[in-house]
């Protein structure tokens, strides 16, 4: 059996955090796993998006929680890769709210935990999206 190592474990834990700060779209939460200086970027829809944190974290207080609507939680981890001691990458899918996203998250170890340090993602609609 192939056991994850410590690194690993708590990366994966972040990421359940981030999936449930989305789900919830809980901006403390996200702020517990999305360093303060993290990038928030996006070529969908033209032009790009390119948000710091404070940016990124306004218009998700703003939203209506996927949880609040009985929307069924639909994430996954796709791949996880440790780059080194203090670097990963991490590749997840999510749906919600009528999108499909695919978020490419970089993550650093810094100051003794993980951090994403930056959020790229590209998202389609679903077809309920599109009516």
């Amino acid at each position: 059996m192939n056991e994850a190592g410590p690194a690993e474990q708590e990366i994966r834990a972040l990421l359940r955090r981030y999936l449930d700060g989305l789900y919830h779209c809980d901006v403390g939460l996200l702020s517990e796993v999305l360093h303060p200086r993290a990038l928030y970027a996006t070529a969908v829809p033209e032009p790009a998006l390119i948000w710091d944190m404070p940016s990124y974290f306004a218009v998700v207080a703003q939203r209506d929680p996927p949880a609040r609507r009985g929307e069924p939680r639909d994430d996954e981890l796709l791949r996880l890769s440790l780059i080194g001691p203090g670097t990963a990458l991490a590749e997840l899918r999510c749906r919600m709210g009528g999108k499909h996203y695919h978020d490419l998250l970089s993550l650093c170890r810094l100051d003794g935990r993980w951090w994403i340090l930056s959020k790229v993602f590209h998202y389609e609609l679903d077809d309920a999206g599109r009516a």
